[in-house]
């Protein structure tokens, strides 16, 4: 494999956002726009034929990392490229060197973000074409795309904590891209801080892991988590295993950064950020830094099983949590954010499973459906003059055709529509968009583990699916269908877009179509071909994949059961009897607040820790910056002594003879107290 290849892929988008944030107002936003658009398309271009070459061409076995752990599946050795780029931090018992890291999931993550990235460039130029600080907003992108390639081809932890923290930054800068409005300032900063809970607990793990396995090394740290079988970590009040506080504190920081349950609050309202900020961060690369986490420390994370428990449940509730969310939501963005937070959630109880390839599927695919679903919603959101209330759009199918055929093979994919030829005919093949094989693989995987947590999973990911196949069709029919709801104006101006941002969303397409077919039996066939795919960069379970091809047929059949269900539902509620959600919203008011006020976590939150900090920081600011400093110190002994030195002053008066008088004075005063002490004395 050609070393300078990996290299370009990570740099080139680095030097697309140098070129625009440091030269942007001297080149202009064209070149700018055309100089960091080219590069990400060179560098995606390079990732799909590492993709390629590593996943057809056998790889190439330049590193071999025998590890062991103290699950019940052997670590295959992992077969892995590693670029030196220099020696990072050389210090006593600690040696890191800045390595580009390329192995199967390197590559799948790299295909999956220089793809959505440079697709987002492209569709940027249309829509940012009237922003006067576009250049720096491709800046901002081509940076974002850098961190995160930084991250995903690290091969220790602090260089993937370097990224992590880079993509934050990053994201922090696209959700606040238009400074000037309060609620983007509001929701970055808001996305910021949730992240820093999980980052505290992510940089716990990472010092946890460094203490306990002596090295933060991936592969030499793999090596060691063997011998930590029945051995404990003093952490807060009590001793606990040490793999299992440490694949908890990790966790914690996926959880912030793929807007897991608890701590999701940020995801939705980071869509006031520029809709094309939506569907690179928020759909296919940031929120899934989690993922790839998990998946590339599957080594530490197997050898507890109490962790990877946790993770399942956490995953399901997650799924299920926001698909109850986006039933009710009006907000064309936020019913597509609610339900990359329910996606996540699947992948998540894939990892926790430990089918770890069955949850980079589904990232995989996920990726071009939901960014295709993200990038037409804002083509939506272009023709109806920035407006985003479904309630106010309608009728619109006529006006833009091609968005709205992108938006249904979106809707396809995300809900699994597929044909289950195969149950019928053994020699037939299943035929169905990209949702149709990942989802499922997961949902026959939960119920393939048999185990109690697999068994919650399967029930709360078929019911999150109906919800999702409910609330993709009615965003459908709400946006698209019916009698138009617009204003006049609004309407008659409505117009599909241009070419240069839909022939983004025919690639993503084309993905959304064809990218679940073609590399099913890769991710999630026969286990020796899963094995040979991935060659060690995740664990692999022969037994789980065996077991979840076999499930009964109802399992098989019961995504596609949901997503019929929900696709009816939704056309009785919106298309054939329209009257009928705000009926059942009035019957329901309790239910449906509940529902469309987020299961009230933002103001339970507000109550827990918002009011409480405010109030902490009034009562400092009043009571000890404006009563002790201000008034007692400042305005009471500070007073006191400048009022006295004012008065000393006075009698610095310049004039000689003036001195002379005081030091005779003084010596006078001198003389009659020693003669009157020692009369005293004698």
């Amino acid at each position: 494999m050609n070393h300078t290849l990996l290299q370009l892929i990570v740099f080139l988008p680095l030097l697309g956002a140098l070129i625009a944030g440091l030269l942007g107002r001297s080149i202009g936003h064209r070149t700018s726009e055309i100089v960091t658009s080219g590069l990400l398309v060179l560098a995606a271009l390079f990732s799909w034929i590492v993709f390629l070459q590593w996943t057809m061409g056998g790889g190439e076995a330049a590193h071999h990392a025998e590890a062991g752990h103290g699950g019940d599946h052997a670590f295959v050795a992992a077969e892995s490229v590693k670029v030196e780029l220099f020696r990072w931090i050389s210090t006593a018992g600690l040696d890191l060197k800045w390595m580009i890291r390329a192995d199967t999931l390197t590559a799948v993550m790299l295909v999956v973000v220089t793809s959505v990235s440079s697709l987002v460039h492209i569709y940027s130029i249309g829509y940012m074409h009237e922003d006067p600080h576009r250049s720096r907003f491709f800046a901002y992108l081509s940076l974002f795309t850098f961190a995160m390639l930084m991250l995903v081809t690290a091969d220790n932890f602090l260089q993937m904590f370097f990224g992590w923290e880079g993509v934050g930054v990053a994201s922090y800068l696209l959700i606040g891209f238009w400074y000037k409005k309060p609620s983007a300032n509001a929701a970055a900063m808001k996305a910021f801080i949730v992240n820093r809970v999980g980052d505290f607990g992510f940089a716990l793990g990472i010092f946890a892991a460094f203490m306990m396995l002596g090295s933060i090394d991936f592969d030499s740290a793999f090596a060691h988590v063997a011998d930590m079988e029945g051995k404990n970590i003093s952490f807060l009040w009590a001793e606990w295993d040490a793999m299992t506080v440490i694949c908890l504190l990790l966790f914690l920081g996926a959880m912030g950064k793929s807007a897991q349950f608890l701590l999701h609050t940020w995801l939705p309202d980071a869509m006031e950020g520029p809709t094309p900020v939506s569907a690179l961060i928020h759909a296919a690369t940031m929120v899934t830094a989690g993922v790839f986490m998990v998946a590339r420390l599957s080594p530490m994370f197997e050898a507890s099983e109490t962790a990877m428990t946790v993770v399942v449940y956490v995953g399901a509730i997650t799924a299920f949590f926001a698909a109850t969310v986006g039933l009710v939501q009006n907000d064309i963005k936020r019913v597509i954010a609610y339900s990359t937070c329910s996606q996540l959630g699947y992948m998540f109880v894939a990892l926790g499973l430990g089918a770890y390839s069955a949850g980079i599927f589904h990232l995989f695919t996920h990726a071009f459906f939901k960014a295709l679903l993200f990038l037409g919603a804002g083509s939506v959101i272009h023709a109806m003059h920035h407006e985003q209330d479904m309630r106010k759009m309608g009728g619109i199918k006529d006006k833009v055709p091609l968005t709205y055929w992108m938006m249904m093979i979106g809707t396809l994919a995300l809900t699994g529509v597929g044909l289950p030829l195969h149950l019928l005919v053994d020699a037939l093949p299943n035929i169905g968009f990209a949702g149709f094989y990942s989802k499922d693989s997961i949902i026959e995987a939960a119920y393939g583990a048999h185990t109690a947590a697999g068994g919650f999973a399967f029930w709360a990911l078929v019911v999150a699916a109906l919800f999702t196949s409910f609330y993709s069709w009615r965003l459908v029919h709400l946006t698209f269908h019916g009698e138009t709801r617009a204003s006049k104006e609004t309407f008659d101006h409505a117009h599909e877009s241009p070419m240069v941002m839909l022939v983004p969303l025919f690639v993503l397409a084309a993905g959304a179509v064809f990218a679940g077919y073609i590399w099913y039996d890769s991710f999630f066939g026969h286990a020796e071909h899963v094995e040979h795919f991935f060659k060690g960069a995740v664990v692999v379970d022969a037994e789980l994949i065996d077991a979840a091809h076999h499930v009964p047929t109802w399992v098989k059949l019961s995504a596609t059961f949901a997503m019929i269900i929900g696709f009816v539902a939704a056309w009785y509620f919106y298309i054939a009897k329209p009257e009928t959600p705000k009926t059942l919203a009035k019957e329901h008011a309790g239910l449906y607040a509940f529902l469309l006020n987020k299961w009230y976590f933002d103001e339970l939150y507000d109550f827990l820790f918002v009011r409480p900090a405010k109030w902490i920081g009034t009562a400092l600011w009043r009571g000890f910056d404006d009563w002790f400093i201000d008034g007692v110190i400042v305005g009471g002994i500070a007073r006191r002594v400048k009022d006295i030195t004012s008065q000393v002053v006075r009698l610095q008066s310049g004039y000689l003879y003036h001195y002379a008088l005081a030091m005779l004075i003084g010596v006078a005063a001198l003389i009659t107290w020693a003669i009157a002490a020692g009369g005293l004395l004698g």
